[in-house]
């Protein structure tokens, strides 16, 4: 069984779960094939495909939401488009806040706009604020501000200029109960991991597998239950609330991270899920 592996080339960081994938996929008699989605020549049959990796996505959104619409009218495509497209932007925080799940406090700001940012945060109580562009992925010009900085105001209009920008306020719960990512493949959650704030030039931390509570688990399949479709994989990011209950920060469904290295049965799981959809 032949199956593709959409990536990017080069990686802007290393993907630890690329060899285990690979050889789990190897001893399933599956025969794997690593193909970054630029590639044009290489994309023209209809040869079954899993995004991973396709992290340079937000540099060229337009190209990959052509690619995925061309590849999905040939091709198996996991997860499916109906499920990437939509994902591509994180305005879809906004679409669950509208389906009664827990989001953290979410503004989307038009590319081009003009914002006065004291105002906007002091008519939310928000002191400290995180911004980002609303179409990227890791720590991609992700910052931090004290509402009163001077240097707030400057670097929202820097961001401004080039994307749609996310704002939300700085939940300090990711200092110690931390940010905790939500493993989810072909139809349960399987682990989590913890993860430690990370902003532009900071490199990725996350611990060991960690048990998912019952009111994380609860906000997670909230989330997914907003999709319809078949999901091979998902990622639902939470952290705790201002009130100490869970929020979703992201919905991740596009190339997440899946932190197979930190829990074996989750890799043999995404494996017999691909291996079945083959069949």
């Amino acid at each position: 069984m032949d199956l593709r592996i959409a990536t990017c080339r080069p990686l802007p960081e290393p993907d630890v779960d690329e060899d285990l994938l690979l050889s789990a996929l190897r001893s399933e008699g599956i025969e794997p094939r690593m193909v970054p989605w630029q590639d044009a020549h290489a994309w023209a049959d209809s040869t079954p495909t899993v995004i991973r990796s396709t992290w340079d996505y937000i540099h060229h959104l337009d190209g990959f939401r052509f690619w995925i619409d061309e590849l999905s009218q040939r091709a198996p495509l996991w997860n499916p488009a109906s499920v990437l497209l939509p994902n591509l932007h994180k305005r879809y925080l906004l679409d669950l806040a509208a389906h009664d799940v827990p989001v953290t406090p979410t503004v989307i700001l038009a590319r081009g706009s003009s914002t006065d940012l004291q105002a906007l945060c002091e008519s939310r109580c928000w002191d400290d604020v995180v911004m980002k562009p609303a179409v990227g992925a890791g720590s991609y010009d992700t910052y931090r501000f004290g509402v009163h900085d001077p240097a707030a105001q400057s670097r929202l209009s820097v961001l401004l200029e080039k994307n749609d920008v996310l704002l939300q306020p700085y939940l300090s719960s990711v200092e110690d109960h931390g940010e905790r990512a939500l493993v989810w493949i072909d139809g349960e959650f399987t682990h989590a991991v913890r993860k430690s704030p990370r902003f532009a030039g900071g490199e990725e931390s996350v611990s060991a597998a960690v048990t998912i509570s019952v009111a994380e688990r609860a906000v997670g399949e909230a989330a997914l239950a907003t999709i319809d479709a078949d999901l091979l994989y998902a990622r639902v990011d939470v952290a705790m609330g201002s009130d100490g209950v869970p929020v979703v920060m992201e919905l991740e469904l596009v190339e997440p991270s899946l932190f197979l290295l930190q829990h074996p049965p989750a890799l043999r799981r995404l494996v017999t899920g691909i291996a079945r959809r083959l069949r």
